[in-house]
C-alpha cells in the first residue's frame, strides 16, 4: 500500500509564492508517475501538472510557466513551485501516484493539502 503526505499548503496573498511536497512511501514501484490535481470548491478535480520517474513532465496548458513540478525521484518525493499566485487557484490540492505493471494499474491519493490565496 503507498502512503502518501503532502505538505506546504497554507494561506498566500495573491502575487505571493508557495511549494508544496509529497513523498510516496511504501512502494517499490521503479516506474511511476506522480502529479498534482487540485480541486476548487463546486468544481471537478482538475491535473495540474504530473512528472515520470524517468524525468518527464506534463502540464496542462493553463499552468505552464506559473507552475513548476519536480521531483526526487530517489526519495519518491515530488514537488509543485508555484509562483504569482491568484485567488482562482485557491483549492485543495491533492498529490497522487500511479504505476502499471502488465495490464493493472495502481492510483494512490493523498490527504490533499489546502491552498488559499488571498489578501
Amino acid at each position: 500500500q503507498v502512503h502518501l503526505v503532502e505538505s506546504g499548503g497554507g494561506l498566500v496573498q495573491p502575487g505571493g509564492s508557495l511549494r508544496l511536497s509529497c513523498t510516496a512511501s511504501g512502494t517499490r514501484f521503479t516506474e511511476y508517475t506522480m502529479g498534482w490535481y487540485r480541486q476548487a470548491p463546486g468544481r471537478q478535480r482538475e491535473l495540474v501538472a504530473a512528472i515520470t520517474s524517468g524525468g518527464g513532465t506534463n502540464y496542462p496548458d493553463s499552468f505552464k510557466g506559473r507552475f513548476t513540478i519536480s521531483a526526487d525521484i530517489g526519495e519518491r518525493t515530488v514537488y509543485l513551485q508555484m509562483n504569482t499566485l491568484k485567488p482562482e487557484d485557491t483549492a485543495v490540492y491533492y498529490c497522487k501516484f500511479s504505476a502499471t505493471i502488465g495490464l493493472y494499474n495502481y492510483d494512490y491519493w493523498g490527504q490533499g493539502t489546502q491552498v488559499t490565496v488571498s489578501s
